[in-house]
């Protein structure tokens, strides 16, 4: 026999579908004689209906899945929605074993129950959902109770088996509990970290004092005292300007931090800030705030510089004799003994404390300074070589770590403040009260209750740092949107 076949994409450009239509495909072999009969059976009943059918041949009538057309504008194929054919032998025999089923259902150790039926779409256009029935019933299989009840009163002989068998699901039951476990090495992580750390801070202070109670570290401390080296002719006291731009510092240094960490950890931001001159270089409310007082910080850095050293008070900040160094040594060695140097600020810092404020003003804020205008939209694309030489990756990679610096440098400076006379301290740095005697302003309250106006001031402008109150700010600088 011939069928016709399915035709395609033509093989040229522009020719007709391969194959040709007059293309017919390949013989087929004749089918075994079975097949034959089946043939002539479905001939049969396409022709005389199923009346015409042998005797030994059953048909029945199958709905057709309809598909796409063979031609442009044709009907759909097949034509035909439905065609009688015969049913298979085996389907006989895949209907015996239903049967014996049911037959079965009837005895009395079958028991049956019914069970909905999930529906779907018709079969045909129109139709009810497939399957018709909404239940069917189904056979429960119901194991034969005699067989297992016979050896029960040998267990009942032996009760020990019975527990034994009922406690073995409880590593189940305890399953939830070791699902929970990983948290618990995370706490314990942090745990470790903490005794570690004290554990190190009591090695360190009993080594210091082992060190200082040597001839050789008594001497040590006596040759080197802790003081920084000052010219004769270094100033004395804290001016005005100076408590000025330390409360400024503060206050703006707080406020990068929390907003730094913000646009770090931010993922959504509230709202947008783009410049009129380029509406396309979009950055987040938060980092919009957090450059604006990068910038405060940047101007009241650098009236600071030009104060300092216009005035002489560098001399207190900048190391001018090798000696600092063996009087730092000194200084941590005494810290760590727990036995701490005498200070008076208003005077002089020791010499660990020169170096740390050296550090601080002329090493870690241009550090930060630089990087974060890397990474600032005041960078400019036109400066390739310095792009080159400071990239992107490595401006994230110092700007950080210097963050940390400074917060260690804050938790560390408010602990010697509050350790090493708080309130002379205070006088000092926010009032601009001191003398050469410390004991003259160990008990005055002035810088005390300046400090916590400041820290009011701080809190207030914590709260402020929201974008609905930074949007109207921002927006008198650019364009501020919420996409």
């Amino acid at each position: 026999m011939s069928i016709s076949l399915r035709r395609g994409l033509p093989r040229v450009a522009g020719g007709e579908p391969w194959p040709p239509a007059d293309a017919v495909g390949p013989a087929l072999p004749e089918p075994a004689a079975e097949p034959a009969v089946a043939a002539a059976g479905v001939g049969a009943a396409g022709a005389a209906g199923a009346a015409g059918v042998s005797a030994g041949v059953a048909t029945m009538n199958v709905a057709l899945r309809r598909g796409l057309p063979r031609v442009a504008g044709g009907p759909a194929w097949p034509e035909a929605d439905s065609a009688q054919v015969p049913v298979r032998a085996y389907r006989e025999n895949a209907l015996a074993p239903a049967a014996a089923l049911a037959e079965t259902a009837a005895e009395p150790a079958v028991a049956t129950k019914a069970v909905a039926l999930r529906r779907g779409l018709p079969r045909v256009a129109g139709g009810p959902a497939w399957p018709e029935a909404d239940s069917a019933q189904v056979p429960v299989r119901v194991y034969a109770a005699a067989p297992i009840a016979e050896p029960a009163p040998e267990a009942a002989a032996e009760p020990a088996a019975e527990p034994v068998a009922e406690t073995q699901p409880a590593p189940a039951a305890a399953a939830p509990t070791a699902a929970a476990a990983p948290a618990a090495p995370k706490k314990l992580g942090w745990l470790w970290w903490l005794v570690g750390a004290v554990v190190l801070g009591v090695v360190a202070v009993v080594v210091a004092r082992m060190v200082l109670g040597t001839g050789w570290g008594q001497g040590f401390v006596d040759k080197h005292p802790g003081t920084q080296p000052l010219p004769d002719d270094a100033p004395v006291g804290f001016p005005a300007w100076l408590s000025w731009a330390h409360f400024f510092n503060m206050f703006l240094m707080v406020l990068i931090v929390r907003t730094g960490l913000q646009v770090r950890n931010e993922r959504k931001p509230e709202g947008y800030w783009a410049p009129r001159w380029a509406p396309s270089k979009k950055i987040s409310l938060t980092l919009w705030l957090h450059q604006a007082l990068d910038v405060l910080w940047v101007i009241n850095g650098l009236v600071f510089y030009i104060l300092l050293f216009a005035t002489g008070h560098w001399v207190r900040i900048v190391p001018t004799s090798w000696d600092v160094f063996p009087n730092a040594v000194s200084a941590g060695l005494q810290y760590l003994s727990l036995d701490w140097p005498l200070e008076n600020g208003w005077v002089h810092y020791n010499a660990l404390q020169e170096l740390a404020y050296f550090t601080t003003v002329f090493i870690a804020a241009p550090l930060a300074i630089l990087s974060g205008l890397r990474m600032s939209s005041f960078w400019s694309e036109k400066w390739t070589h310095a792009s080159k030489v400071l990239t992107a990756p490595l401006a994230r990679k110092i700007h950080f770590p210097v963050m940390i610096y400074f917060l260690v440098f804050i938790v560390v400076h408010l602990g010697l403040v509050l350790a090493t006379g708080f309130r002379r301290n205070m006088a000092g740095m926010f009032a601009a009260r001191g003398d050469v005697d410390p004991s003259t302003y160990a008990t005055d309250w002035t810088g005390v209750w300046v400090f916590l106006g400041a820290v009011v001031v701080i809190a207030v402008a914590w709260f402020l740092a929201k974008p609905r109150f930074v949007a109207p700010v921002a927006g008198a600088t650019g364009k501020v949107s919420s996409r």
